[in-house]
């Protein structure tokens, strides 16, 4: 008697439905998923929209340490022993978020070796992309650093796409993420403006000829 074979399992369509400690929400721009100090007893899958990472000093100054986008897990600092969120997140646009419980993570991870393998691949992505921030921020000029982050907002260079940031992150936003003044931010921008290096038309429009600003000494 043949035993029926197991469908391959799909990480994608795991995340794409509610159920098995999984939950989908959809939020609005500027919503907080979670504060930091929550509790923290699960993952997020961004489906859709973009995700900040913020932090906040004890002095109360504010930080943004990342932005996400479709495909970008969060909240996983639960799996390796995190009781609170280190970070806030919040959305940038209208986004589509799972949930998924910290007991469920674990047992997919265990079980599925698909998935477990996409995971790791994500946070090997992301450990590359930090090292990528720190050098960025340690040696470059506040014009390039902010020239990477609106080619990294337009997916440049992520599967061969870029598209329209198609979001109102202000100035300031820019300007914690950059590490520099909203003045200094508000001059660059303008200065891309004029270089055709970026467009306002419905959105922000990024076009790649912004890599130059990065590319050059």
């Amino acid at each position: 008697m043949k035993t029926k074979k197991r469908p391959a399992f799909d990480p994608i369509m795991f995340l794409a439905k509610a159920g098995d400690g999984k939950t989908i929400t959809e939020y609005r721009k500027h919503q907080t998923i979670f504060a930091q100090g929550d509790a923290a007893d699960a993952i997020f899958y961004l489906q859709q929209g973009k995700v900040t990472l913020k932090v906040v000093s004890k002095q109360g100054k504010e930080a943004v340490i990342a932005i996400l986008g479709p495909g970008d897990f969060f909240g996983e600092g639960c799996l390796a022993g995190q009781i609170v969120r280190m970070s806030s997140a919040s959305t940038l646009t209208d986004s589509a978020v799972v949930r998924v419980e910290k007991q469920a993570a674990v047992q997919v991870l265990r079980r599925e070796p698909s998935f477990s393998g996409m995971f790791l691949s994500y946070l090997l992505s992301r450990n590359i992309r930090i090292e990528e921030d720190l050098v960025d921020q340690l040696f470059n000029s506040s014009e390039k650093r902010l020239a990477r982050i609106l080619l990294l907002l337009a997916n440049f260079g992520k599967d061969g796409q870029q598209e329209p940031v198609g979001l109102k992150i202000s100035q300031e936003t820019l300007a914690e993420i950059v590490g520099t003044t909203r003045s200094r931010v508000s001059f660059f921008m303008n200065k891309f403006r004029k270089l055709g290096f970026i467009d306002y038309n419905g959105g922000l429009q990024v076009n790649s000829s912004l890599l130059n600003i990065v590319l050059h000494d």
